[in-house]
């Protein structure tokens, strides 16, 4: 039984992967649904969004080239206990295949840990290396409030109003610790 259906199709820009469902968003099957999480007010700081989307108005992003999806479609709750159900590695590898999105962004290092089969201190944030004929993959800090700026803007480049070239980085982190891209209005 999938706790939160994905909400995919054929060609979209970028397709975010979360771990699994929070239990508020499985309750009421939206994404990013907890009244506490950054999600929706963070992609619409860095541009992804025009405007500052509410959870149920998650299937109106289709429209924009925008997808979600979790690693975990059976479990719901804190990751300790969403993860006690199974995670389909293949089926989603094959899944991003089937639907070809231009970027994949894991909303954190544990989507991604599940994702690569590898520890969750061994992933590093950002850009990862190209894999075969997968799509572009990055892996954000959406969970570390320090991170997000920066983290977010790199990964979104080109779906946001900004491409490549803004990415260019500060030579110092402001007085938070971000290292922010040039030309963007990263939070």
């Amino acid at each position: 039984m999938n706790r939160l259906p994905d909400q995919l199709q054929h060609h979209l820009r970028l397709i975010f992967v979360g771990t699994a469902a929070g239990q508020r968003s499985a309750d009421l099957a939206h994404y990013y649904a907890h009244p506490g999480n950054r999600f929706w007010r963070t992609i619409h700081k860095v541009g992804i969004i025009p405007r500052r989307y509410q959870p149920h108005e998650f299937p109106s992003l289709l429209e924009r080239r925008i997808g979600f999806t979790d690693m975990c479609k059976s479990g719901a709750g804190m990751d300790h206990q969403a993860l006690t159900s199974p995670i389909d590695r293949p089926a989603f590898y094959e899944k991003m295949l089937q639907y070809r999105p231009e970027k994949v962004a894991f909303t954190s290092k544990k989507a991604a840990s599940l994702f690569y089969g590898r520890p969750t201190k061994a992933i590093a944030l950002g850009r990862q290396p190209a894999e075969g004929d997968f799509p572009t993959v990055f892996v954000l800090g959406l969970a570390s409030r320090r991170r997000i700026g920066s983290q977010v803007c790199a990964a979104v480049a080109g779906t946001g109003g900004f491409d490549e070239t803004h990415l260019r980085v500060a030579r110092k982190p402001d007085e938070r610790g971000i290292i922010r891209p040039f030309g963007t209005s990263c939070p």
